[in-house]
């Protein structure tokens, strides 16, 4: 991309993936037609897209790819839209015209999937963006898409904020305080009644607190931190699997085994595997 253009777009008509797991400081808008049983990874997310996909990844360490999987099609198209993180200078994301927009941005660190419905809204200016020959007409036509992909409240992020080295977005000053205990503490045998307590509640209503601002169980959540912080040592470190088992919370190997395949769809060695063999930096 050159540093004169605001953003690089490219549009291929391709039957296979080839290109390996890669990070890179420029965001990214990928969209993906007819397409189903390519296999997206954006972090520790690993994903089978349908015919249909659109995803914006803005984290500069993030890898992410989207391989053949079980794909078959025979002409696949493929549209994809790099940007600067400068390309909005200054202060104009801190504009209220720009706060939407801000906003996704923020959640695109971890990876974001759109909806179907949001791909369709946008789908005739991506078709149109790369044929457009007047520049600033195009820039337009790009910022509109951002515009309206950042109204999509379907919109879904990918990876997890351990794993994707992301800062944790929450409204809640009690919710921060518990999410910034857990990311320091997440090795450590954690309750229910000692995080209760740190924000001064019972466990049952911290329980429904939690749930009620995040979305989210409890359990579920704290699993998800060490799984993220385990996919990180198994993708950047050469400790052994058993070793990352236990520095990440989990007491029990075939415990750890069995809940990071049910979430991941990977096993911890085969995840280790896909990422090592095919990872590049860019």
């Amino acid at each position: 991309m050159s540093a004169k253009d605001c953003f690089y777009i490219v549009e291929r008509h391709k039957s296979e993936f080839l290109f390996p797991l890669h990070s890179h400081d420029e965001y990214e808008l990928n969209f993906i037609e007819n397409g189903r049983g390519v296999r997206r990874v954006v972090g520790d997310s690993i994903e089978e897209i349908g015919d249909y996909e659109l995803t914006l990844v803005a984290g500069k360490e993030l890898e992410h790819a989207w391989e053949q999987g079980n794909c078959t099609a025979p002409d696949i198209r493929e549209i994809t839209i790099q940007f600067s993180p400068q390309l909005f200078t200054g202060d104009m994301l801190a504009r209220n015209q720009f706060a939407s927009i801000k906003n996704m941005l923020d959640k695109a660190s971890m990876g974001l999937n759109f909806s179907m419905s949001a791909i369709m809204k946008v789908y005739s200016r991506l078709d149109t963006l790369a044929s457009m020959t007047e520049r600033f007409d195009q820039f337009l036509h790009f910022l509109k898409i951002l515009y309206d992909l950042s109204l999509d409240t379907e919109a879904r992020t990918l990876a997890s904020t351990s794993f994707a080295h992301a800062p944790d977005q929450v409204g809640s000053r009690r919710i921060q305080k518990v999410k910034e205990y857990v990311s320091v503490h997440y090795a450590e045998d954690i309750r229910l009644e000692e995080m209760a307590s740190l924000v001064g509640m019972a466990p049952s209503a911290f329980s429904r607190f939690f749930k009620q601002h995040t979305g989210r169980n409890w359990v579920d959540y704290l699993i998800d931190v060490r799984l993220g912080n385990a996919a990180r040592m198994l993708v950047d470190t050469g400790t052994g699997i058993s070793e990352i088992c236990y520095a990440c919370g989990f007491n029990n190997l075939s415990n750890f085994n069995r809940t990071f395949k049910a979430r991941r769809g990977y096993t911890p060695r085969d995840f280790r595997t896909l990422f090592t063999k095919n990872r590049v930096l860019v």
